[in-house]
């Protein structure tokens, strides 16, 4: 597997991070508003109804997908089920802080988890990279003032991040393998339906373990959080999918997992534009780091 970046796979590997940064700051303003498996399941419902027009096809009687249910149950569990649920979750307790810095390790997990149970080699290259992409995610999240760090706190929302990073290296590696179904390979919305219904059913779960131990759950409807739902369901779930999928695909899983750490950079901008504040100097560091640990990394 090629560990090579093309100008293709940076642009598509770079929308995600964006929307995933959008996806962060509205989590954590619909804390109170709507509870966080509620809101996973619906935002993904959302998504399966507008990708079934497309991708139906993929449900027909004697699909391969039926075949291969483990594997598509698998993908929705880790990315659909899991991966956004456990971080909306967190989202309740933790600071946007340690969320943000324990979400950084996802490369070293992908590296980790690629070498215990694909077979993955990890080189000093992708090592070195691991190191530059996390000092520039630190840099952003102190602002430059290393001090911060010694104020930081443990709560159960870190150990949510931590399962979240976990399954989103585990779905990455999924993701990675050949498809067999010749009705899903080639079009992507039926690949994302296989994966988006079983993640929906799993979803469910979870949310009715929620109503179950919250006695019932309540929802502050609004325009405001109904739009807030809507964007969700669009970007940070079908449009970054896809992009992800694209992008791993001609990167490699390892390769991909360090744009990951462009997240908290775009979280950063966009609160600084939110709040009206300029970019700092320390903003140009933390993404010349960044991006630096990509380029370590993918280099041959």
């Amino acid at each position: 597997m090629t560990q090579r970046l093309t100008a293709s796979a940076i642009a598509l590997l770079t929308v995600p991070p964006l929307l995933w940064a959008c996806n962060a700051v509205i989590g954590r303003a619909l804390v109170g508003l709507v509870p966080p498996m509620t809101l996973n399941v619906i935002r993904w419902t959302l998504a399966l109804l507008i990708l079934l027009p497309m991708g139906a096809v993929v449900l027909r009687a004697g699909s391969p997908m039926w075949t291969q249910w483990r594997r598509y149950a698998l993908l929705g569990l880790l990315g659909v089920g899991c991966y956004n649920a456990f971080q909306y979750l967190a989202l309740e307790t933790s600071q946007p802080l340690n969320v943000t810095l324990v979400a950084s390790s996802i490369p070293i997990w992908m590296l980790a988890t690629g070498r215990l149970f694909y077979g993955q080699r990890i080189t000093a290259r992708q090592a070195g990279g691991v190191l530059l992409s996390i000092l520039g995610v630190l840099v952003v999240m102190t602002r430059g003032d290393w001090h911060a760090l010694a104020s930081l706190r443990l709560v159960a929302g870190d150990f949510y991040v931590l399962i979240a990073a976990l399954s989103w290296a585990f779905y990455s590696w999924e993701l990675s393998k050949p498809v067999d179904d010749p009705a899903v390979r080639g079009h992507w919305p039926s690949f994302l339906v296989a994966q988006v219904l079983p993640g929906v059913l799993w979803s469910m779960g979870f949310a009715g373990a929620e109503w179950a131990l919250d006695g019932g759950v309540t929802i502050h409807w609004s325009w405001p959080v109904a739009a807030a739902i809507l964007f969700v369901s669009v970007g940070p779930a079908i449009v970054a999918f896809r992009c992800w999928g694209l992008g791993v695909e001609r990167s490699g899983p390892a390769a991909a997992s360090f744009f990951i750490n462009l997240t908290p950079l775009f979280a950063a901008l966009l609160s600084a534009a939110f709040l009206g504040e300029m970019p700092q100097p320390f903003h140009g560091l933390a993404f010349a780091l960044i991006v630096a640990g990509i380029v370590v990394s993918s280099r041959r």
